[in-house]
């Protein structure tokens, strides 16, 4: 087989595979499956522009294809074909079209620019504040006195004013189904809102380049009805305003003397700790192990025992814990719940 006719064959079957690669996919996830009204208007606007593009495509290439058919060398053709140029309906037509399908194009684009730019007030939304870590992300809800980590809970049908920031370097906040990404700057305070239009479980993740783990850096969006939504936070905050409760089980207490003292500096549980690390009020209700593994004992023993074998550059020190302190410690964490 000639090098050419090889390449060609491999390319084909290349183009196949990605044309059939571009089907897989979960709906969670995709940008092509919009669950709320920015993400529809913006798959709108996809939409439009790549009708304008793949119709282009097409008047060019028929059009390309005449000509080569129509004025191609014939046999017994003598000399250099008549030459003409300076066709001006042509010339106006070939300006006017594209002036036209740029016009189409620029108007949605623009009004639907000025609607997701829109910021809602406390009366007309429910206000999150989102801060971006390397690589957790923390959400506050100012107006409900709570706070959580990683997991993001949302009322279904309800405006969700989010700002958005950054506690170290450049992040992008996106969650696929719901609408676009924006950037999360240290030092810069950025607005985005979003609405969920069905309750379910949907994911988010980093969308900018923000060092070893930024593949790793997701966060679950639990969107469920007003009333369950008022529980939750309800639940909440009655736990962070109090005190831990102190483990009643052995080995969950001989955990809970090592989190005080090793971990609860940079982690809050309840209305005590700090702030450096993610919320653990509700850690035991969470689906995820640092945003990426299943939520199951082997896998927190797994993180606990090497941090950076999980989420290579992420801050949490490696406590040298022997095999007794992980269960013991395993065994508190599994206890943080507010259901």
């Amino acid at each position: 087989m000639k090098g050419w006719q090889q390449f060609w064959r491999q390319l084909s079957v290349f183009g196949l595979l990605a044309l059939a690669l571009t089907g897989c996919g979960r709906e969670e996830l995709s940008t092509l499956q919009p669950s709320g009204p920015v993400a529809a208007m913006q798959f709108d606007l996809m939409k439009l522009s790549s009708a304008i593009m793949i119709g282009v495509f097409i008047v060019v290439m028929l059009i390309f294809t005449y000509v080569l058919i129509r004025y191609r060398k014939r046999p017994g053709q003598q000399g250099i074909p008549k030459q003409v140029e300076g066709n001006h309906a042509l010339e106006i037509l070939w300006t006017v079209i594209p002036f036209l399908l740029l016009i189409v194009m620029a108007v949605p684009t623009v009004t639907t620019g000025f609607e997701l730019h829109k910021t809602y007030p406390k009366e007309e939304a429910l206000q999150v504040k989102v801060t971006a870590h390397q690589f957790w992300w923390e959400f506050e809800y100012p107006d409900l006195g709570v706070a959580t980590a990683q997991d993001l809970v949302l009322p279904v049908g309800k405006k969700v004013q989010f700002t958005v920031t950054s506690a170290d370097v450049m992040h992008a906040f996106w969650i696929p189904a719901l609408g676009g990404k924006i950037d999360t700057n240290p030092g810069q305070e950025n607005k985005i809102w979003l609405q969920a239009d069905k309750t379910g479980i949907f994911y988010g993740k980093c969308a900018e380049l923000c060092g070893a783990s930024h593949a790793l850096m997701d966060f679950k969006v639990e969107v469920m009805d007003q009333a369950a939504f008022d529980s939750w936070s309800k639940g909440m905050k009655g736990v962070q305003a109090a005190e831990p409760v102190a483990a009643s089980a052995a080995s969950a207490a001989q955990g809970q003397e090592i989190f005080n003292k090793s971990c609860l500096g940079c982690h809050a549980v309840a209305g005590k700790g700090g702030k450096m690390g993610p919320n653990l009020t509700n850690f035991a209700d969470r689906e995820r192990v640092a945003g990426i593994l299943a939520h199951t004992p082997e896998n927190v023993a797994e993180w606990l025992k090497d941090p950076q074998k999980v989420k290579p550059g992420n801050n949490m020190p490696n406590l040298n814990l022997d095999d007794a302190q992980t269960k013991a410690l395993v065994d508190y964490l599994q206890t943080l719940s507010v259901k």
